[in-house]
Protein backbone atom coordinates (compact mmCIF):
# COMPACT_ATOMS: atom_id res chain seq x y z
CA UNK A 1 0.00 0.00 0.00
CA UNK A 2 1.12 3.53 -0.58
CA UNK A 3 1.56 5.95 2.29
CA UNK A 4 -0.48 8.85 0.83
CA UNK A 5 -3.80 8.15 2.55
CA UNK A 6 -2.16 7.52 5.91
CA UNK A 7 -0.20 10.74 5.66
CA UNK A 8 -3.26 12.79 4.65
CA UNK A 9 -5.39 11.23 7.39
CA UNK A 10 -2.71 11.90 10.01
CA UNK A 11 -2.34 15.52 8.91
CA UNK A 12 -6.10 15.99 9.17
CA UNK A 13 -6.35 14.39 12.60
CA UNK A 14 -3.50 16.51 13.98
CA UNK A 15 -5.11 19.65 12.55
CA UNK A 16 -8.39 18.74 14.25
CA UNK A 17 -6.59 18.08 17.54
CA UNK A 18 -5.02 21.54 17.41
CA UNK A 19 -8.39 23.08 16.56
CA UNK A 20 -10.06 21.34 19.50
CA UNK A 21 -7.31 22.53 21.78
CA UNK A 22 -7.62 26.18 20.74
CA UNK A 23 -11.37 26.04 21.29
CA UNK A 24 -10.65 25.23 24.94
CA UNK A 25 -9.03 28.66 25.40
CA UNK A 26 -11.37 30.85 27.37
CA UNK A 27 -11.82 34.51 26.45
CA UNK A 28 -11.08 36.74 29.44
CA UNK A 29 -13.84 38.92 30.85
CA UNK A 30 -12.23 42.32 30.80
CA UNK A 31 -10.14 44.62 28.68
CA UNK A 32 -7.05 45.11 30.81
CA UNK A 33 -3.94 42.96 31.27
CA UNK A 34 -5.12 41.88 34.72
CA UNK A 35 -8.04 40.06 33.09
CA UNK A 36 -5.53 37.80 31.33
CA UNK A 37 -4.12 36.49 34.61
CA UNK A 38 -6.75 33.75 35.17
CA UNK A 39 -6.31 32.32 31.65
CA UNK A 40 -2.51 32.56 31.57
CA UNK A 41 -1.79 29.08 33.01
CA UNK A 42 -4.00 27.38 30.46
CA UNK A 43 -2.56 29.51 27.64
CA UNK A 44 0.99 28.51 28.61
CA UNK A 45 0.04 24.82 28.60
CA UNK A 46 -1.78 25.33 25.30
CA UNK A 47 1.46 26.77 23.85
CA UNK A 48 3.49 23.83 25.18
CA UNK A 49 0.98 21.32 23.82
CA UNK A 50 0.84 23.13 20.47
CA UNK A 51 4.63 22.84 20.28
CA UNK A 52 4.44 19.12 21.10
CA UNK A 53 1.81 18.52 18.42
CA UNK A 54 3.94 20.50 15.97
CA UNK A 55 6.97 18.37 16.84
CA UNK A 56 5.01 15.16 16.24
CA UNK A 57 3.58 16.48 12.99
CA UNK A 58 7.01 17.60 11.77
CA UNK A 59 8.81 14.38 12.69
CA UNK A 60 5.93 12.26 11.38
CA UNK A 61 6.28 14.13 8.07
CA UNK A 62 10.04 13.49 7.98
CA UNK A 63 9.56 9.82 8.83
CA UNK A 64 6.95 9.31 6.13
CA UNK A 65 9.10 11.17 3.61
CA UNK A 66 11.55 8.26 3.72
CA UNK A 67 8.78 5.64 3.80
CA UNK A 68 7.88 4.05 0.48
CA UNK A 69 4.98 1.84 1.51
CA UNK A 70 2.87 0.90 4.51
CA UNK A 71 1.11 -2.25 5.68
CA UNK A 72 -1.64 -3.07 8.15
CA UNK A 73 0.73 -3.07 11.14
CA UNK A 74 1.94 0.41 10.25
CA UNK A 75 -1.62 1.66 9.81
CA UNK A 76 -2.55 0.36 13.28
CA UNK A 77 0.66 1.76 14.80
CA UNK A 78 -0.21 5.13 13.25
CA UNK A 79 -3.73 4.99 14.70
CA UNK A 80 -2.18 4.15 18.08
CA UNK A 81 -0.09 7.33 17.84
CA UNK A 82 -3.07 9.43 16.78
CA UNK A 83 -5.10 8.08 19.70
CA UNK A 84 -2.56 9.33 22.24
CA UNK A 85 -2.13 12.64 20.43
CA UNK A 86 -5.91 13.08 20.49
CA UNK A 87 -5.75 13.04 24.30
CA UNK A 88 -3.38 16.03 24.40
CA UNK A 89 -6.26 18.59 24.49
CA UNK A 90 -7.86 16.76 27.43
CA UNK A 91 -4.59 16.46 29.34
CA UNK A 92 -3.76 20.10 28.60
CA UNK A 93 -7.13 21.34 29.81
CA UNK A 94 -7.00 19.17 32.92
CA UNK A 95 -3.55 20.41 33.90
CA UNK A 96 -4.29 24.03 32.99
CA UNK A 97 -7.61 24.16 34.82
CA UNK A 98 -6.15 22.64 37.97
CA UNK A 99 -3.09 24.88 38.22
CA UNK A 100 -0.27 22.36 38.28
CA UNK A 101 -1.87 19.90 40.69
CA UNK A 102 0.16 16.67 40.96
CA UNK A 103 -2.29 14.19 39.39
CA UNK A 104 -3.19 16.30 36.31
CA UNK A 105 0.49 17.19 35.83
CA UNK A 106 1.39 13.51 36.05
CA UNK A 107 -1.50 12.66 33.69
CA UNK A 108 -0.16 15.13 31.13
CA UNK A 109 3.19 13.35 31.34
CA UNK A 110 1.50 9.98 30.94
CA UNK A 111 -0.13 11.14 27.69
CA UNK A 112 3.23 12.46 26.45
CA UNK A 113 4.92 9.19 27.46
CA UNK A 114 2.34 7.07 25.65
CA UNK A 115 2.55 9.28 22.54
CA UNK A 116 6.33 8.79 22.66
CA UNK A 117 5.91 5.02 22.95
CA UNK A 118 3.40 5.02 20.09
CA UNK A 119 5.71 7.07 17.86
CA UNK A 120 8.58 4.70 18.64
CA UNK A 121 6.40 1.68 17.81
CA UNK A 122 5.38 3.30 14.51
CA UNK A 123 9.01 4.04 13.68
CA UNK A 124 10.01 0.42 14.48
CA UNK A 125 7.17 -0.93 12.31
CA UNK A 126 8.33 1.18 9.37
CA UNK A 127 11.91 -0.02 9.89
CA UNK A 128 10.65 -3.62 10.08
CA UNK A 129 8.89 -3.28 6.72
CA UNK A 130 11.68 -1.40 4.93
CA UNK A 131 14.60 -3.29 6.48
CA UNK A 132 17.67 -2.49 8.55
CA UNK A 133 19.44 -0.87 5.59
CA UNK A 134 16.58 1.56 4.89
CA UNK A 135 17.09 5.30 5.10
CA UNK A 136 14.98 5.52 8.25
CA UNK A 137 16.79 2.65 9.98
CA UNK A 138 20.19 4.13 9.22
CA UNK A 139 19.09 7.62 10.25
CA UNK A 140 17.59 6.79 13.64
CA UNK A 141 19.44 3.63 14.63
CA UNK A 142 18.17 2.50 18.04
CA UNK A 143 16.75 6.04 18.46
CA UNK A 144 18.52 7.07 21.63
CA UNK A 145 16.74 10.43 21.54
CA UNK A 146 13.29 8.83 21.62
CA UNK A 147 14.24 6.38 24.35
CA UNK A 148 15.75 9.11 26.52
CA UNK A 149 12.61 11.22 26.01
CA UNK A 150 10.48 8.36 27.31
CA UNK A 151 12.79 7.96 30.32
CA UNK A 152 12.45 11.71 31.00
CA UNK A 153 8.64 11.44 30.82
CA UNK A 154 8.64 8.61 33.36
CA UNK A 155 10.84 10.68 35.67
CA UNK A 156 8.48 13.66 35.27
CA UNK A 157 5.40 11.53 35.95
CA UNK A 158 6.87 10.43 39.28
CA UNK A 159 8.33 13.85 40.06
CA UNK A 160 4.94 15.52 39.51
CA UNK A 161 3.84 14.16 42.90
CA UNK A 162 6.80 15.79 44.64
CA UNK A 163 7.24 18.95 42.60
CA UNK A 164 4.83 19.64 39.74
CA UNK A 165 6.98 22.55 38.55
CA UNK A 166 9.98 20.23 38.18
CA UNK A 167 7.88 17.86 36.09
CA UNK A 168 6.73 20.75 33.91
CA UNK A 169 10.36 21.81 33.50
CA UNK A 170 11.14 18.32 32.18
CA UNK A 171 8.21 18.52 29.74
CA UNK A 172 9.52 21.87 28.49
CA UNK A 173 13.08 20.50 28.30
CA UNK A 174 12.07 17.50 26.19
CA UNK A 175 10.06 19.78 23.88
CA UNK A 176 13.07 22.06 23.45
CA UNK A 177 15.24 19.03 22.69
CA UNK A 178 12.87 17.99 19.88
CA UNK A 179 12.00 21.48 18.64
CA UNK A 180 14.45 21.32 15.75
CA UNK A 181 13.16 18.90 13.08
CA UNK A 182 14.86 15.52 12.98
CA UNK A 183 18.11 16.31 11.21
CA UNK A 184 19.15 12.68 11.17
CA UNK A 185 16.70 11.95 8.38
CA UNK A 186 17.53 15.14 6.48
CA UNK A 187 21.25 14.32 6.70
CA UNK A 188 20.64 10.85 5.26
CA UNK A 189 18.61 12.31 2.40
CA UNK A 190 21.45 14.68 1.50
CA UNK A 191 23.91 11.78 1.17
Amino acid sequence: MTKGRMEAFSDGVIAIIITIMVLELKVPHGTDFASLRPVLPFFLFYALSFIYLGIYWNNHHHMLHVTDRVDGKILWANLHLLFWLSLVPFATAWMGENHYAPIPTSGYGFVLFMAGVAYYVLERQIVRLHGPRSTLAEAVGADFKAVMSMVAYVAAIVLAFLSPWSAIAIYVGVALWWLVPDRRIEARLRH
